[in-house]
């Protein structure tokens, strides 16, 4: 028999997002969600999930386009002077790639949202970053390296 697994993107963005997972998930559609542990409705995501036993949740990892878990002045390579993720992704890339401090404000952030995730839900089902970066290869290492101590 086969399966097809339909996973919702940006769980905890935004309470009508969290509401459209719910509502596919107990209509049987939607089978897992990545839930974006420093959107503005994650807490709301966590709590909704949390009645939903069969929902599996991943990591939807942020670093463009939102706000990270860590303080702006513990990331200021990767954030803007409002504290929110860069949204040049070809800019944002080449600092993570090139710049060693901007590489371990990266690595700092990617394992506070692995923290946050687990400190929330059991470990990640699965893992996601669905920007498409210029120096993927950098982010993956990171994200494995974070990845590891959770099975």
């Amino acid at each position: 028999m086969k399966r097809l697994i339909v996973t919702a993107d940006d769980y905890g963005a935004a309470p009508e997002v969290n509401e459209a997972v719910r509502a596919r998930h107990r209509d049987g559609i939607l089978s897992a969600a990545s839930l974006m542990v420093s959107g503005a409705a994650a807490n709301d995501a966590v709590q909704r999930a949390r009645t939903m036993p069969h929902l599996r949740v991943g990591l939807h990892l942020v670093l463009v386009e939102g706000k990270p878990v860590l303080p702006a002045k513990a990331v200021p390579g990767l954030v803007d002077s409002s504290g929110h993720f860069r949204t040049d992704m070809a800019r944002a890339g080449a600092a993570m790639f090139f710049r060693p401090k901007v590489r371990a404000q990266l690595a700092a952030e990617i394992e506070a949202q692995f923290r946050r995730f687990r400190r929330d839900r059991p470990p990640p089902r699965s893992r996601q970053c669905p920007q498409a970066f210029p120096s993927a290869s950098t982010i993956a290492a990171l994200i494995v390296r974070s990845a590891k101590p959770m099975g």
